[in-house]
């Protein structure tokens, strides 16, 4: 049997090469991460809005 290679060096970006593996986890990350800043801003919005129709009260 040949014994595992393993890469231990890190990539240019800094990363090792066990996140490689999982090529599509940085961007699916940065898309939660996008989500959540555009569901803040919505819930944000909504609590402005209400709170203006409570003042014209």
């Amino acid at each position: 049997m040949e014994p595992v290679k393993t890469r231990r060096s890190r990539s240019a970006t800094g990363l090792s090469s066990r996140s490689q593996a999982f090529p599509d986890l940085f961007q699916e990350l940065t898309m939660a991460d996008v989500a959540f800043v555009v569901t803040m801003i919505a819930v944000f919005a909504l609590v402005a809005v209400i709170a203006r129709g409570v003042a014209k009260l």
